[in-house]
């Protein structure tokens, strides 16, 4: 259909917004109708200036979808603090939502000209409601939203956020004072929260991953992009800092076995 789809890469980590916003910048042409991006990169917790790049495209009468996967629930905003065109989120990740649940959002006066994934009554036309026409399925999960809903006001979204940001803080503090250790995130101000991603020079995520989950029974994932390699490393809201003591303990500890002679 004569569509050409351009990728974007940034630098891991990046250097700054600017940076970001600039290579969006660069690959916009007369014939861009579309701006896809993520709320925050899930291998590495990077969080993109999302509301510059919804102004950018804007600016260009481009339409913006953002991937909410990660970002939804895990740090405190509103729509109006990205003011996009399109927001998809699973619901099951960061706001603790049976898995096959999700949410969308779409302008108003966009919901016209997007087609369900099945096909809709005329009347439906404007509805957003139209897109939740999926067939028979069940109705638990949907009234488990209820729920988690609750859950996350009860909690509030600001006081999770910085529970998050410090259990990450407190990680990476830890093991900048390694060797060789170098990190995959832009580790400072609201650029990342709970996801983290390091390396160590010279070892294989793989090969470090293996021995947190054999030795210490520590699950993290490791990442070897084309771009860039490390271990993506995750606590929750029920992390405790004794366990990241743990996790700490055992990147050391490998440090230490590998450690020259």
């Amino acid at each position: 259909e004569g569509i050409v789809l351009k990728l974007i890469k940034i630098s891991v980590p990046a250097r700054s917004n600017d940076e970001i916003i600039e290579a969006f910048r660069k690959a916009i042409t007369p014939r861009t109708k579309v701006m896809l991006l993520c709320h925050q990169i899930n291998l590495t917790g990077q969080l993109l200036p999302v509301k510059e790049l919804c102004a950018l495209g804007k600016t260009h009468g481009i339409e913006v979808i953002v991937d909410g996967a990660h970002s939804f629930a895990q740090f405190d905003f509103k729509h109006q603090d990205i003011d996009c065109d399109y927001f998809g989120v699973s619901l099951h990740k960061w706001f603790y939502a049976p898995k096959g649940t999700g949410m969308l959002f779409v302008r108003k006066e966009k919901i016209s000209k997007v087609w369900p994934l099945m096909a809709a009554e005329k009347k439906n036309v404007n509805d957003i409601r139209k897109f939740e026409e999926i067939g028979t399925h069940s109705i638990a999960p949907k009234l488990a939203i209820g729920e988690a809903i609750a859950y996350h006001q009860m909690i509030g979204a600001r006081r999770k956020e910085e529970r998050l940001r410090y259990l990450t803080t407190y990680w990476v503090e830890r093991l900048r004072k390694l060797p060789n250790i170098y990190f995959n995130t832009p580790l400072q101000g609201r650029e990342y929260c709970a996801i983290a991603n390091f390396g160590i020079s010279g070892i294989s995520p793989v090969e470090l991953s293996g021995y947190l989950q054999s030795k210490w029974k520590i699950f993290t994932t490791p990442v070897e992009h084309e771009e860039f390699k490390g271990i993506r490393v995750t606590p929750n809201l029920y992390t405790s800092v004794n366990e990241l003591d743990r996790f700490c303990e055992a990147v050391t500890d490998f440090t230490e076995k590998r450690r020259p002679k």
